[in-house]
């Protein structure tokens, strides 16, 4: 199985180091940045805007309610760490590559 850096498994699902760029021209994944996963959203990054909508945007991608992905560091940064419970590895790979 290929191992993605931006992709870490926890005891309650999955840690994602997301590098996010707010006001793009629509929601996607960008490809890697660094070692961290590069998403684009068009929410500009005000009143904690693109955080609610990349929570939103992960959670459709890897199929699970938007309460089980939450930021865990980053809140304020474009570099984030987005806990989401409830997921295997093997999913999430699946999930974002596809």
């Amino acid at each position: 199985m290929l191992m993605a850096d931006y992709l870490k498994p926890t005891s309650s699902g999955i840690l994602l180091l997301i590098h996010l760029q707010p006001r793009s021209s629509k929601n996607e994944i960008a490809g890697v940045h660094g070692d961290r996963l590069k998403i684009r959203l068009t929410a500009p990054p005000v009143d904690s805007k693109a955080n609610e909508e990349l929570c939103e945007f992960l959670a459709e991608k890897l199929g699970v309610s938007k309460s089980r992905v939450r930021i865990v560091r980053g809140e304020k940064s474009r570099k984030k760490d987005v806990l989401v419970e409830g997921v295997l590895l093997v999913q999430a790979l699946s999930s974002i590559s596809g």
